[in-house]
C-alpha cells in the first residue's frame, strides 16, 4: 500500500503575541517572550498529529528541520524525512517569566517559503503547517508561482489571528480530516482564501484586511472553518472582510452609502470620511458628497446609474425608513430592487430570530415590490439569502 506522504510545517513562533495582548507576533517575538509569552504552536501541531498516531505504519512525514517539524515528529514517533534545515538563531529566545522555561529559536517568513518549496517537490499528499495568517501568507506567496499549486493544504490554528478559510476549526478538527485521507474516505477539496490584516495598524487600532488569494482545502465543512462566519471573532475583523468584499466589486457608478457602522466600514477602509448617522456618495472610491439630502440625491443620480449600500438596523431589522429617510421612494425606484447592496453580520441576522427584513419606506406599493430574497454580503466572498417581508403587507 502507497504510504501517505504528509508535508509538515510549524511557524514556531504563531501565536507568540496574543497572550500579551499584542494582536499578532508580526516582528514582535522578543517582546512577547520579555513579557512572560509562550510557544503554543508546536502544542498545537501535536494535538492534531495526536488524532493520526494510530496510523503511524502509513505516514512518511517529510518537515523541516528542528522546531519547524523535525523535533516534534520525530518525538511522536513517525517515520521524518527532514528536507530543509532552516537557519535558526543560535540563541533560543527565553521567557522572562521565572515560573516558565519555555524557549523556540526563530524562524523567518523566508524560512517558511523556502521550506515549502522544497516540500513541493516531495510529492506530497497534504501540506499540514501550524500557524496564522501571516504563515498562509508565506505558504501561499510560494504556492502561487509553483506549478503543483493545486497541492492541498491545511492549517493547524495556531496564530493570533485566524483569518483565513484554509484553516481547520481547531486542531483536533485538523487531525480528524488527516485521519478521513488516511482512511480513503471521500473528501472533496475547496478553494479557500488567504487573508490577513495589518496587524501594526491593527495594533493602533485600525483594521485593514486584505485578500491575498486562494488555495485548495479539503472541503470538510463541519471541521474547516468559513472565512469569518461569526461567533468569536473580533467584530473589526468581520466588518473589514465585509468591507473588502463590497470595494473588490465596485465599479464605475456611483454608490449611496447609508448610515451605520456596517456600512461605515466600508468607508473606512477607503479611508473617507464617513457621515456615520447620515448617507454620503462616493464615485471611483472618492467621496463626491457628505452627509446630503434627499433632494440631494435625486439630484446626483438624474440619468446616472447607481447602487445602495445599506445594513439593517440591529434587533428591528429596517433596512428602509429608519434613520435613512433620505432614501426616497423616488429614489429607490430610480436605483432598482437589483442595485440594493445589503450589508449584515450574521450575529446581527442571528438576532433577528428568523424575522424577515422590513422597509417602510413610506410608499406601500413600493414595499410589497421590494420583497423577496437578498443576498446579503456577511463577509468577504460569502453570504447568505435572507427574507424581506412586511408582516403587515403579507397579512393585508
Amino acid at each position: 500500500m502507497k504510504r501517505f506522504r504528509l508535508g509538515l510545517i510549524i511557524n514556531p513562533l504563531a501565536g507568540l503575541g496574543g497572550s500579551v495582548g499584542l494582536k499578532g507576533s508580526d516582528n514582535v517575538a522578543q517582546l512577547a517572550f520579555e513579557k512572560g509569552a509562550e510557544p503554543k504552536a508546536g502544542l498545537r501541531m501535536q494535538q492534531a498529529l495526536a488524532v493520526i498516531e494510530p496510523f503511524k505504519d502509513q505516514i512518511d512525514i517529510i518537515t523541516a528541520s528542528g522546531d519547524m517539524g523535525q523535533n516534534l515528529a520525530v518525538e511522536m514517533g513517525f517515520s521524518v524525512t527532514c528536507i530543509h534545515s532552516y537557519q535558526a538563531n543560535d540563541t533560543a529566545l527565553q521567557s522572562s517569566d521565572s515560573n516558565q522555561s519555555s524557549s523556540v529559536y526563530q524562524s523567518s517568513a523566508d524560512d517558511t517559503q523556502q521550506a515549502v518549496k522544497a516540500l513541493l517537490n516531495e510529492s506530497l499528499d497534504l501540506l499540514l503547517f501550524a500557524g496564522g495568517d501571516g504563515t498562509a501568507r508565506d505558504i501561499y506567496a510560494v504556492m502561487d508561482d509553483s506549478l503543483p499549486a493545486q497541492l492541498p493544504v491545511l492549517g493547524v490554528p495556531a496564530g493570533v489571528k485566524i483569518h483565513s478559510g484554509v484553516y481547520a476549526i481547531t486542531p483536533h478538527a485538523a487531525g480528524i480530516v488527516v485521519s478521513m485521507l488516511l482512511k480513503r474516505e471521500l473528501v472533496s477539496l475547496m478553494s479557500a482564501d488567504v487573508m490577513d490584516i495589518d496587524e501594526q495598524a491593527f495594533r493602533q487600532g485600525t483594521v485593514r484586511a486584505k485578500r491575498f488569494g486562494e488555495m485548495l482545502v479539503p472541503a470538510e465543512p463541519r471541521y474547516i472553518q468559513a472565512v469569518k462566519m461569526g461567533g468569536k471573532e473580533v467584530d473589526e475583523l468581520v466588518l473589514a472582510d465585509i468591507a473588502a468584499d463590497v470595494i473588490n466589486q465596485m465599479e464605475d457608478e456611483l454608490y449611496i452609502i447609508g448610515s451605520g457602522s456596517t456600512v461605515a466600514a466600508v468607508m473606512e477602509d477607503l479611508h473617507l470620511d464617513n457621515t456615520l448617522l447620515g448617507v454620503d456618495v462616493i464615485q471611483h472610491q472618492q467621496l463626491i458628497a457628505s452627509d446630503v439630502t434627499a433632494k440631494q440625491l435625486l439630484e446626483l443620480t438624474e440619468d446616472k446609474p447607481a447602487k445602495l449600500v445599506i445594513t439593517l438596523i440591529g434587533g428591528q431589522g429596517h433596512i428602509l425608513g429608519r434613520g435613512n429617510q433620505q432614501l426616497s421612494p423616488q429614489l429607490i425606484k430610480r436605483i432598482g430592487k437589483d442595485n440594493i447592496i445589503i450589508l449584515a453580520t450574521k450575529t446581527k441576522l442571528k438576532a433577528l430570530e428568523g424575522r424577515p427584513l422590513i422597509v417602510d419606506s413610506g410608499d406601500p406599493e413600493l414595499d410589497s415590490a421590494l420583497a423577496g430574497y437578498y443576498k446579503i454580503t456577511t463577509g468577504y466572498h460569502d453570504y447568505v439569502m435572507y427574507q424581506v417581508a412586511n408582516p403587515d403587507l403579507s397579512e393585508s
